[in-house]
């Protein structure tokens, strides 16, 4: 690659050494001997065997549809080799040789059952040849042919895809391809085109298509077939899931102007991606501000964010950056005042404190209710009234909340709150770990509003469903917001529906992160999640990332287990919205 062509498009990010058992995990119980490997065929010769056989299985072609199909002998005396594809099912439908039986496989470690049923009833020494992309994986192929099998005609391509493409090119380029399609590679570039052949089918509309890419969600990341148009339209995600999740985390990638694409035979139904640009374009507003998607349009046209939530948003990234992005924000925190503002009494108890940006949106929401409703005094943890409880793990994230709690219950949510909290940034008194067990806030002399430091949330709120501790003994709430431990959700229902001492009769719970990323999809549609199907990704992931997406897929799958069990419980009713990451809202019956 000339390194002009090779500085503005890199195609690794980072450089990583490490130490692997296995260049690619094959699974075979015992190690094979990979000198024993069948013949290790140069690339020119490959294409010249691939190039005779293709003429010949013509000629037999020919040749049986003149004499009605009774010309067996030139097959029979002179069998056309086996031409195993020892790539996975992604790799193969977007580019393959031509006479090339792909194996399907979802991992490399799958390969061992369908070549024994594949090859079950073939000769032992009938001529077979593999390949793969670099030349490593049918190496372990021939291996096993060999030693396992006992085929005594293998042969493997030298070097895999990648050399036959360079050799090609550089001592018979005026020879045409026997590899048609995009050779999948393991680096940024996804894959290199070898000729203009689309074989592969959009997972998203169906279309044929030569492009392979990775989700854009990050937390997904699943690897696909998707066509330009859908690739556009999707934001370079995978599902209806995906795409709201980066849109609601504003990651949307940008839109490439002035894109080709490739027409779409036989379907003048079909929009064509030019003539969507021009009505996206044509679009906006009276003031010239033009709108991406509906939950721009829906933000700008909502009640603006109070100025004390966005500096605990810039807080929260300052302190604590890692879990930046698991504050409500503007629209979900919209959302959590509202509800709490139409509640009966304000009374709140939020489970998950983190920095207190819910926790602030579900005190303003209090504050208005008792106004409301001409609450007398201020609200308390046992008297009835506007009322907050938030419970919290972690020490650091309470420090950092009670700061923000304290700005506004000294200075509101305006303007003269938000410089406060501004200032927090500059003076470090947020750093400090929060050493009590508990922290009590009055906000507009109505709302009254308790931090508590707990070891296990769901421990708490049982025993404040048994009713049997004084030491923890609240009023009922209005409404519970669940917005941790997501693992066991379901018995946080049980015990709030169990009786009245914790939930009121109609009372609301609300559980955030339904929908996880989006993956929720895989987890419904997949059966769940198999970790073995990561094992492929470790060729082009870093490790952590891959750690992070096989975490997020397994919480999906508790979390669809969730979702499934409490719409099918008589004791609630349930309301999911696709907002940010999904909220459910459950009414007590």
């Amino acid at each position: 690659v000339d390194m002009s062509n090779f500085r503005p498009t890199p195609p690794f990010r980072n450089m990583h050494v490490r130490v692997r058992s296995q260049i690619v995990a094959d699974g075979l119980s015992e190690p094979l001997d990979w000198q024993s490997a069948g013949y290790d065929m140069p690339p020119l010769e490959w294409h010249a065997k691939l190039k005779e056989a293709r003429e010949r299985q013509e000629k037999n072609s020919n040749t049986n549809d003149d004499d009605g199909g009774d010309n067996e002998s030139s097959n029979n005396n002179d069998p056309l080799p086996i031409v195993l594809d020892c790539r996975n099912d992604y790799e193969t439908q977007v580019g393959k040789f031509e006479l090339a039986e792909p194996l399907e496989t979802t991992n490399f470690r799958d390969s061992w059952d369908v070549l024994k049923e594949r090859l079950k009833d073939v000769p032992k020494d009938a001529p077979i040849m593999t390949y793969c992309t670099g030349g490593i994986r049918c190496v372990k192929v021939a291996a096993y042919l060999s030693q396992e099998l006992d085929f005594t005609n293998v042969s493997r391509l030298a070097g895999g895809v990648v050399a036959y493409d360079r050799t090609l090119n550089e001592k018979a380029p005026t020879e045409e391809p026997m590899f048609k399609g995009v050779n999948y590679v393991f680096d940024g570039r996804m894959g290199r085109r070898i000729t203009e052949d689309q074989l592969g089918t959009c997972h998203t509309c169906g279309r044929k298509t030569h492009l392979v890419t990775n989700c854009y969600n990050s937390n997904c990341h699943r690897r696909m077939v998707q066509c330009e148009y859908c690739s556009d339209s999707f934001f370079g995600t995978c599902s209806e899931g995906c795409k709201t999740r980066v849109v609601n985390s504003g990651m949307v990638p940008m839109r490439k102007k002035n894109k080709a694409t490739t027409p779409v035979a036989e379907d003048d139904t079909a929009p064509l991606f030019e003539e969507e640009k021009k009505e996206d374009d044509a679009s906006g507003s009276e003031d010239g501000t033009i709108y991406s998607t509906l939950d721009d349009y829906s933000s700008a046209h909502s009640t603006e964010t109070a100025p004390l939530l966005r500096e605990i948003e810039k807080n929260t990234a300052a302190f604590l950056p890692s879990g930046a992005h698991m504050v409500s924000g503007s629209m979900q925190g919209s959302l959590l005042t509202t509800l709490a503002s139409l509640s009966r009494e304000g009374r709140i108890l939020e489970i998950g404190t983190f920095t207190g940006y819910a926790t602030a949106c579900f005190l303003e929401g209090a504050a208005a209710a008792g106004k409301y409703s001409g609450a007398e005094g201020v609200g308390s943890r046992d008297g009835g009234g506007p009322f907050v409880l938030s419970l919290e793990r972690d020490r650091r994230a309470l420090g950092v909340a009670s700061a923000h709690l304290q700005v506004m219950a000294d200075f509101g949510m305006g303007d003269d709150g938000a410089e406060e909290a501004s200032k927090l940034r500059g003076d470090g008194s947020e750093a400090k770990y929060f050493d009590g067990d508990s922290i009590s806030f009055t906000y507009d002399n109505i709302a009254g509003c308790e931090m508590l430091r707990v070891n296990d949330a769901l421990a708490t709120i049982e025993e404040m469903a048994l009713g049997t501790n004084p030491i923890i003994q609240y009023a009922p709430f209005d409404i519970v917001f669940v917005d941790a431990d997501k693992t066991r959700l379901m018995e946080y229902v049980d015990a709030l529906v169990s009786n009245d001492r914790v939930l009121k009769k109609g009372g609301l719970i609300l559980v955030d992160n339904v929908l996880w990323k989006g993956l929720v999809l895989d987890a419904a549609s997949n059966g769940g999640y198999d970790s073995s199907s990561d094992e492929e990704e470790e060729l082009s992931q870093d490790k952590d990332l891959l750690k992070k997406n096989r975490r997020a897929r397994k919480l999906a799958n508790k979390m669809h287990r969730f979702n499934s069990a409490v719409v099918k419980d008589d004791r609630v009713d349930v309301l999911m919205m696709n907002l940010r990451d999904g909220l459910s809202m459950i009414r007590k019956r």
